[in-house]
């Protein structure tokens, strides 16, 4: 029997409980309750969510909005999908069923071994053991860790404590994506099982190789110039500054175009979002993912698996995600800056 040790608690996040419990608590009760055009949270059949990954300093306030509207009354095991930051992974990887425990300064996070096993076995092909050290190197996961022990104490989940899944998505292909999601669609459509996926958007600046800029407010989101301080750019630059649109208005134009490719509920159009803008969305794996295997949800209850939503419509239990944050570490000025953005949303079921 092995516990993983909380291998971030000291720097990305305290490791002082009491400290950790009042920062969160904080931050999810700074959430406005009732929601406007939402209603009272938790919100009733709320079982998936995406909320980010960074230093809690930077993105724990906006993970708050996703975990407070997370509906935990039934909940009876949590899958966790994040991506890799250190490792290739072709497909899907999970610690060996010896890991008995997730540990966090707040207690510890019992795992789903058995499931956890099973998938390692019946469908070695997309899963593969991940090594312990890889894992302890990993930040998507873990920075969700937290956030879960306090969120399930805070609400007091009846019966037994819910069975953690975390699941580490790799590089995967499209098509592995949608098997994946195929696989997973049972786990999603079960009332008692919840799923947080993992994701920060947009990360710009040179040491993200990642300088993509809307000259002005009109241009389309596929439309845009890679900045550099020479070349094609040069003309839109006055001392390393954006002359016209502000490139952090640019950032969030190009964020949200991608997120509503994610509310429009195809995971061809987020795909192909991303292939147009090059958006640099660190969990654009994991939410595939999701994407596919709640487009199965949809599909086996008979609902539309195509088509705009209407803004009434969004998020009001058609299994589609709907963003109630966004934010960002900063607000690019310059080609010497850089930015992270953080957004978090929900879907019924």
């Amino acid at each position: 029997m092995v516990e993983r040790k909380a291998g971030h608690a000291g720097s990305w996040y305290t490791n002082h409980a009491r400290t950790l419990s009042s920062q969160l608590s904080t931050w999810l009760f700074d959430v406005p309750n009732p929601l406007d055009d939402i209603g009272p949270l938790p919100i009733p059949g709320c079982r998936i969510i995406i909320a980010p990954h960074a230093g809690y300093s930077y993105s724990g306030p906006t993970a708050a909005w996703a975990y407070m509207c997370l509906d935990l009354s039934n909940c009876k095991r949590i899958f966790l999908l994040g991506p890799s930051h250190h490792i290739h992974l072709p497909t899907v990887a999970a610690l060996p069923p010896d890991t008995t425990a997730y540990l966090t300064p707040l207690g510890p996070l019992p795992l789903d071994t058995d499931l956890i096993s099973s998938l390692l076995n019946d469908h070695h092909k997309l899963f593969s053991p991940l090594d312990p050290s890889d894992d302890e190197k990993e930040h998507s996961l873990e920075m969700h860790l937290p956030y879960i022990r306090h969120l399930v104490s805070l609400r007091k989940v009846k019966g037994e404590e819910p069975l953690l899944v975390p699941l580490m998505i790799g590089s995967t292909s499209e098509a592995t994506e949608c098997r994946l999601g195929k696989l997973l669609a049972p786990f999603l459509a079960d009332p008692e099982n919840v799923f947080v996926v993992s994701s920060d958007f947009a990360h710009w600046g040179r040491q993200f190789g990642y300088m993509y800029y809307l000259p002005d407010e009109a241009a389309e989101p596929g439309r845009g110039v890679k900045l550099s301080s020479a070349g094609e750019s040069s003309s839109l630059l006055k001392k390393g500054t954006a002359v016209g649109w502000p490139i952090h208005e640019s950032i969030r134009k190009v964020d949200g175009y991608c997120m509503r490719a994610v509310e429009s509920g195809e995971h061809q159009r987020f795909v192909g979002a991303l292939q147009e803008t090059g958006n640099t969305v660190c969990g654009r794996h994991p939410i595939t993912v999701a994407m596919a295997a709640l487009e199965v949800v949809r599909e086996q209850r008979g609902e539309s698996t195509e088509g705009e939503v209407g803004e009434s419509q969004r998020g009001q239990g058609n299994g589609r995600f709907r963003f109630v944050r966004y934010q960002r570490s900063g607000m690019v000025q310059g080609i010497v800056d850089s930015s992270v953005s953080y957004a978090s949303a929900f879907a019924v079921l």
